[in-house]
Parts: C-alpha cells; sequence; structure tokens
C-alpha cells in the first residue's frame, strides 16, 4: 500500500485525477469505478477541467457505480445513479450508454446484486477503483464486520451512515434509505487499481486504523493492504494520526516521476 500525504483536498483531488488521465491516455476505454459522497467531488471536477482543456480525451472512458440505494427510483436527485450522472458522466462529456450500475429499483434485488457482479469482470474488470472511507472504516457500503471475501449484495446501513448521509436528504434521516447495493469487498479487491481518498479530520482514526492497523473485518478499509496496488491519498488532517506520516512523506517524496501514482 503506498499513502500519499497532499496539503488539501484540492490537491488530492487534482493528484488522483491526474493518475485517471494518464490511464485513460494509456487505455482510452479504461472502465473507471466512481464513488458518491463530497469527498471525490474534487477529483472529478479536476477530472472534467482536464477533459475541457483537451489534456485528456475521454470520449471512450467507461464509468461504474460502487453503490446504491434500494428503493429510491433511479430519477431521484439523490439516487447514486442521478449522482453520479451529475457528477461524472455528464461532466465528462459522456453518455449514459457509457455508464453501468446495480438496479435498486429491482423486484429482486439479490438477483439485481448477483448480475452486477457477474457484469464487471464481463466488461473487463475495473480499472481503476476510487473509494471514500467512512468515519468507521467502511468503503463502499461494507459496514464494520463485512467479510472480506463478499460480492456485491445487499446491506443494511448502520444508524452511523443514515446520519452522515442525512446532509444530502435536507437533513432529514427518515429519507435516507434503510438498505443499499454495494460491491463487496471481494469485488472490490479485484479492481485492478485501488485509490482511497480520506479528507478531514474526521477520517483520521479511519485511516490510521487502515494503513497502520491489523487487516481486520472490523476495519473494513484495512482490506486495502491485500491488494498488489493500493494507494492512500489523505490530506494533512486526515492523516494526522499517522505513526508513520514522516515514513510516507520521505517515500513519495523519492519516488520516480516515471512510476505514477
Amino acid at each position: 500500500m503506498e499513502v500519499v500525504i497532499v496539503p488539501d483536498a484540492k490537491a488530492g483531488g487534482e493528484l488522483i485525477a491526474e493518475a485517471m488521465a494518464a490511464l485513460l491516455r494509456r487505455k482510452p476505454d479504461a472502465l473507471l469505478g466512481v464513488a458518491t459522497g463530497s469527498t471525490p467531488l474534487p477529483v472529478y471536477e479536476a477530472l472534467s477541467a482536464k477533459v475541457r482543456s483537451g489534456a485528456v480525451d475521454a470520449s471512450r472512458a467507461r464509468v461504474c457505480q460502487l453503490d446504491e440505494y434500494v428503493g429510491l427510483p433511479a430519477d431521484h436527485p439523490e439516487s447514486y445513479r442521478s449522482v453520479v450522472l451529475r457528477e461524472v458522466v455528464e461532466p465528462l462529456g459522456l453518455t449514459e450508454a457509457s455508464f453501468m450500475g446495480p438496479d435498486g429499483t429491482a423486484e429482486d434485488v439479490q438477483a439485481a446484486c448477483e448480475e452486477y457482479d457477474r457484469a464487471l469482470p464481463a466488461a473487463g474488470g475495473v480499472d481503476l477503483q476510487l473509494l471514500g472511507i467512512g468515519t468507521d472504516g467502511h468503503i463502499g457500503f461494507n459496514e464494520p464486520c463485512s467479510s472480506l471475501a463478499s460480492r456485491t449484495r445487499i446491506k443494511t446501513l448502520t444508524e452511523q451512515t443514515r446520519v452522515d448521509n442525512a446532509r444530502f436528504f435536507d437533513g432529514d434521516i427518515d429519507q435516507v434509505p434503510h438498505h443499499v447495493i454495494t460491491q463487496g469487498i471481494g469485488t472490490i479487491l479485484e479492481a485492478r487499481h485501488l485509490v482511497l481518498l480520506a479528507t478531514g479530520e474526521g477520517k483520521a482514526d479511519a485511516v490510521a486504523a487502515s494503513v497502520e492497523g491489523p487487516v481486520s473485518a472490523l476495519v473494513p478499509a484495512s482490506a486495502l493492504q491485500l491488494h498488489p496496488h493500493a494507494t492512500v491519498v489523505a490530506d494533512e488532517a486526515a492523516a494526522s494520526k499517522l505513526k508513520l506520516a514522516d515514513y510516507f512523506r520521505a517515500t513519495y517524496a523519492a519516488k520516480p516521476a516515471w512510476q505514477g501514482l
């Protein structure tokens, strides 16, 4: 696992956007796994700016969802399909044909989970999966004690996650669904490159536990330690509880430019 400490969220967004741009230059039809929430917005803003300036051509890129609420209509403004279309697909100049995600409105939710889990490898696999991290260490909606071998499935959200997400529903927790479809940890680990972005002091404990603690289902993001190409990008606040912060800074400063992120 590589840990990169950046000054702030904007710098982290630019760094990851450039890694995505470099991937698209090598592989124009790369499949990008995207996360939702406020943390990844600087990434999408920086990448769309590169597309507008002509620094990268994203016209053949493909985008896939990490998770989706169960029961929200696909056109609900806070369904993750709507969010990804609004924040990623449209700014990159893509069409819905380039987008894939699980069906949170399916009558048979379990079948929809299994179908999406098969669709990802059938599409060639995820080339780069962007992840956020919850205050409890969750990735996707794999809450603490999720199996590290889990596949795409339905999950019940913890009360804390629903409280955290209420800000997207006018602060009303009663509007936040109780269930989601999420890629499992085992599914996530099949992506070729995992990039986790963490910003803010509120994520500091989770980052420290994930990077420096033991691999444990209690901290789902710690599973990134098992991946051959995992990168954690944390701003100074989110990295504030890392015991090896100086080591991480030194190794990244000495990294050859040709290696990229």
